[in-house]
């Protein structure tokens, strides 16, 4: 058995296992996609700070929304995913001083262990599995799918070895795993498939989103957050491609040509949006009774936005982190809870050695 360390050497790396695209709107009129913009314009809306100063009631500002088709019932969110093979997984590890060299080798030696002993196991096949829910049941499309009276997942490769068409999204649960369809098995198996390194072929996922009535309908990209904005300018959102290029009016026949809203691009949710869904399987993480073992992202401290915390803190005896775990990896069995934590950590990838702790 490899031997058990101390510490992680000082630069310890190890690559995401997936690769996902941007996620891209489309409304759909009559069955046809039509790219679905992000539309810059102007607002007066209401001062909703709370505060002790006098201000005026109304706010006047420049924001940013994306709005279906006026002659849309649905609309479309489409992206591509593929797995990458679990072994290949560990990107750097080396330390400064070549007295440390032993570390190096026994985290080697310990990677290899462990993903040698999770190629094959049940820890793993259920990792893929509850990927695979989250998938089919429409989590990846975060606020996007309160909006649907229906949604329709479907997933396919391009060789047909998987082609669900029109599953209810709606069927499956967003917070417990177990009771697995057929066509979340068949995901499943492809998915672990993929991270054992026997298939190679990318997925396409789309979601048809059914509104339940005809017209224009705010959906919600990703928003992009950014340090410095404009006064007055309220949020940007994420969006693909080339915006229509700005106008400068200098006569008043140029005001003819006034325009008082602006395409910025096709909406989108960005890849990590989409990556953080995916990995919402944690419900093995210390305390998690307290919270009804709701998932998580799986994250090296568990780290959790609903609760503003760390579930999995590094520090102190017994740490379930994914930092203290990796140094004894190799003992751990992949069947366990922290064995089927430690594959969606190695999955998600991440910065390991003391300077990312």
């Amino acid at each position: 058995m490899a031997k058990v360390m101390a510490k992680l050497p000082g630069v310890t790396s190890f690559t995401r296992r997936s690769v996902i695209s941007d996620g891209a709107f489309y409304s759909l009129v009559d069955g046809v996609e039509v790219p679905l913009p992000v539309v810059r314009h102007g607002i007066r809306g209401t001062q909703n700070i709370n505060n002790t100063k006098e201000r005026e009631p109304s706010q006047i500002q420049v924001t940013e929304t994306a709005r279906t088709e006026v002659n849309a019932d649905a609309f479309l969110v489409r992206f591509n995913l593929r797995f990458l093979p679990l072994q290949e997984g560990l990107h750097a590890c080396a330390v400064n001083k070549q007295t440390d060299k032993a570390l190096t080798e026994a985290l080697r030696a310990q990677y290899e262990a462990f993903v040698s002993a999770a190629r094959n196991s049940d820890g793993l096949a259920e990792v893929s599995l509850r990927t695979a829910r989250n998938i089919l049941n429409g989590r990846w499309l975060w606020r996007n799918r309160s909006l649907g009276e229906a949604i329709e997942i479907s997933a396919s490769t391009q060789d047909k070895r998987i082609n669900i068409d029109g599953f209810d999204a709606l069927e499956l649960p967003l917070n417990a795993f177990g009771d697995y369809t057929r066509e979340e098995q068949q995901l499943g198996d492809y998915i672990q498939h993929m991270l054992q390194g026997e298939a190679t072929g990318g997925m396409t996922i789309e979601a048809r989103v059914s509104l339940g009535f005809t017209g224009s309908v705010e959906v919600f990209p990703s928003q992009n957050y950014v340090s410095k904005k404009p006064k007055g300018f309220a949020r940007p959102l994420y969006k693909l491609g080339v915006a229509d290029k700005s106008r400068t009016f200098t006569t008043a026949d140029d005001m003819l040509d006034y325009s008082d809203i602006r395409r910025m691009g096709q909406a989108a949710l960005r890849d990590q949006k989409i990556g953080n869904a995916l990995r919402t399987i944690d419900t093995w993480y210390p305390d998690a009774e307290a919270y009804d073992h709701r998932p998580i992202p799986i994250e090296p401290e568990g780290a959790n936005l609903d609760s503003m915390s760390m579930l999995r803190k590094h520090k102190g005896a017994g740490s379930k982190s994914a930092f203290a775990l990796a140094t004894r990896m190799a003992e751990i069995n992949p069947n366990t809870p922290d064995g089927m934590f430690l594959i969606g950590a190695l999955m998600r990838g991440g910065v390991y050695g003391e300077a990312g702790e």
